[in-house]
């Protein structure tokens, strides 16, 4: 096997000009090595030097990306405790073994199918239709604006059952927590007014029980203990970012892809059983969040490729997804290829936890959006399109519409 392993030695890539608008080709002249390479698909230009990894490898293939994922003993998420975990604290996210599945099974009891039977008809469509209702009399919209980056807000909102006044304060501190990366002060103080923010709200539950999130997450118990109070803000601060982000990307990543690519667009208008193919294909095609990392705790190889401990380990799912051994022609939008599970939504025990959730909230989406306006048409002249890394979402969805009466 020795025999086998890459020399890591070589030049780091360099990433394109135009990387945060089409990062894809560079992705795939990455895929042609063995599937990881030394150096990063992270821009760092802007990130503090303190926060900068000092080794760095990327997985690209999804054989690569799937490895790493189900290996969480040689390849941890703790680097979180140094990066976003700084900024909400200690969570899920970076947890390992027992207290992970101790915790996750905790907090994933939220997210169970009867409250998902139930969220759809009393919370989800309600807020969805809604929303619709503010803007389909002008017969014009901004499609990410108006409604995808409103509707999962609105929805996280009242399944914590937060105060809807809140709202606007609670959006804008979950944005600059999620950017720590740029303006990291900026982070610590929505961080901090989170934590006083979120206090409250326990204390509130403690005297009196509520049927939401945090009522459930006050009373709920591991080991006979009750959560401390910092388990349960550090967890709210993780879901407001991760329950907003992702589900505004990916809904606003659909429209766009549906809307550029109007004869799959009207085969879903004419066949409502393609709503569950055309979500994954956009979840495939456009993963809303392209990287995550991991880190690597012992001296190990993956694909041949030599990785010392203490490497961190660019996770790239936009990449894996994009795999020519796995899809055909996988540079193409098709909502009528052959059914191949992507991996946008991680692998191994740090799956993602709300991606029932998600797809239910992006299902109701474009149900009410075909049920309520017809004839779309998406705007050209402003140039929307998908930008960024490792967030990617539609700059603008403009759209002229007729009502349905």
């Amino acid at each position: 096997m020795a025999g086998q392993i890459q020399d890591t030695e070589a030049a780091t890539p360099q990433l394109p000009p135009d990387y945060e608008r089409n990062p894809y080709p560079f992705f795939a002249e990455m895929r042609r090595g063995p599937g990881i390479f030394r150096g990063t698909v992270m821009d760092y230009s802007r990130t503090p030097a303190s926060l900068r990894p000092a080794h760095t490898y990327a997985a690209v293939s999804f054989d690569a990306v799937n490895k790493v994922f189900r290996d969480g003993k040689v390849f941890t998420s703790g680097i979180y405790d140094s990066t976003i975990g700084l900024f909400i604290g200690p969570t899920i996210l970076a947890m390992e073994g027992k207290t992970h599945w101790q915790h996750r099974n905790l907090v994933s009891a939220a997210f169970k199918s009867r409250s998902l039977a139930r969220w759809e008809p009393e919370i989800v469509r309600p807020i969805v239709n809604a929303l619709i209702d503010e803007f389909i009399d002008a017969g014009e919209a901004d499609l990410v604006r108006a409604f995808a980056f409103e509707f999962p807000t609105r929805v996280i909102t009242r399944l914590l059952g937060l105060p809807e006044e809140d709202l606007p304060t609670f959006r804008r501190r979950a944005v600059h927590l999620i950017s720590y990366a740029v303006k990291y002060q900026r982070a610590f103080e929505a961080s901090e007014a989170l934590k006083e923010y979120f206090l409250e709200q326990i204390d509130k539950r403690r005297s009196k029980p509520t049927e939401d999130i945090i009522g459930d997450l006050v009373t709920a118990e591991i080991d006979g203990e009750k959560l401390s109070d910092e388990a349960i803000y550090s967890f709210l601060r993780l879901l407001l970012p991760a329950g907003l982000e992702t589900t505004y990307r990916s809904s606003g990543n659909l429209l766009y892809l549906l809307l550029t690519h109007p004869e799959q667009f009207a085969a879903v208008q004419a066949n409502r059983d393609l709503i569950g193919p055309a979500i994954e294909e956009g979840l495939r095609y456009e993963t809303p969040l392209t990287t995550v990392q991991r880190v690597a705790v012992d001296d190990t190889e993956l694909e041949g490729v030599a990785i010392p401990a203490g490497s961190v380990i660019d996770v790239c799912i936009g990449s894996a997804n994009h795999d020519e051994g796995r899809w055909e022609l996988p540079e193409e939008f098709d909502i009528f290829r052959k059914h191949m599970p992507h991996i946008s939504f991680a692998a191994g025990e740090h799956t993602c936890m709300g991606l029932h959730l998600a797809r239910m909230e992006t299902r109701v989406a474009l149900e009410s959006i075909l049920d309520r306006l017809t004839d779309i048409r998406l705007l050209t002249d402003a140039d929307p399109h998908i930008h960024g890394q490792p967030f990617r979402s539609p700059t603008a969805l403009p759209v002229t519409f007729d009502a349905v009466r």
